[in-house]
């Protein structure tokens, strides 16, 4: 049976993302799915209502169920619930308070430790000990925490990834104890949402859907328009640092992304994942 009423979501979703018309079949199955991935937003606000550990458990497996690179499962999920140590890493980040917040507070992993261990446990010498280990067990986890993002919406629950956590990354793999080659990929805040949130505009699909060949085009003018139809929906509400940058008479997203990598940012992680035991030669 055709879902109009789906199909007419995903179209006003994408619209709004994109800036442009894509076509739906109202046909097609799972379209209840797509709508809910394509309106897909973060939320920082939650009601005073608890997640039941069961659920957050179920999400879990529902996350850890995703794909993993030739099926190493590199990929971990701590869940927080010491309320000392959520308020701890809160401290660290004083400009989210939502992490003190939120109901529910998890750790996504990167595990390199448990192949090496298996390695050792059958007594053969690890012949991969190189770069492409870590990015093996970044991309499990990421692919594990997107699914939980996935899972989490399905059931009406709200999310947001923290990957600032990483500008703190020994402070927590010390306060989570965190073993050698396993690294904090993101936190996470998870709760009943206070508020529906919004559909945050992407670049449009000319700057990043490509077809048989990479088309970079003329990235100034596609950055220009998006950075209008962006602010004409949702404008900045302050500029960053312009006690440093000055005041900009039009500020759009390329603008603030200027400003925002344009201090240094964990300049010592990659001393910090070499110190947890990873090679990335």
């Amino acid at each position: 049976m055709a879902d109009h009423g789906s199909a007419k979501r995903i179209e006003a979703a994408l619209a709004l993302r994109f800036g442009e018309r894509v076509r739906v079949d109202p046909d097609l199955a799972g379209l209840d799915e797509i709508a809910r991935i394509a309106a897909h937003r973060v939320h920082r606000r939650y009601i005073e209502r608890a997640v039941d550990p069961d659920l957050v458990r179920l999400l879990c497996a529902c996350a850890l169920s995703a794909p993993s690179k030739s099926d190493l499962q590199q990929a971990d999920i701590l869940i927080l619930r010491d309320r000392s140590k959520i308020a701890a890493i809160a401290a660290l980040i004083p400009d989210m308070p939502w992490i003190a917040q939120a109901p529910v507070f998890l750790v996504f992993l990167a595990n390199g430790r448990r192949l090496r261990r298996i390695f050792e446990i059958r007594g053969q010498d690890f012949p991969n000990d190189h770069l492409d280990q870590f990015f093996n067990a970044v991309s499990d986890a990421s692919i594990v925490l997107a699914t939980f993002l996935r899972a989490a919406g399905a059931v009406g629950l709200g999310a947001c990834p923290i990957s600032v956590i990483r500008d703190h990354a020994a402070e927590v793999s010390d306060m989570l104890e965190l073993p050698a080659r396993v690294i904090p990929l993101a936190g996470m805040t998870v709760g009943w949402p206070a508020e529906a949130g919004g559909v945050t505009a992407r670049l449009d699909l000319a700057c990043t859907l490509h077809e048989d060949r990479y088309v970079e085009g003329d990235l100034a003018a596609r950055l220009d328009a998006y950075d209008h139809r962006r602010a004409a929906a949702r404008p900045y509400a302050r500029q960053r640092a312009p006690e440093r940058w000055g005041t900009a008479p039009f500020y759009g997203w390329s603008e603030d992304k200027a400003r925002q990598y344009g201090v240094p940012q964990r300049p010592d992680f990659g001393a910090f994942v070499r110190a947890r035991g990873f090679c990335l030669d």
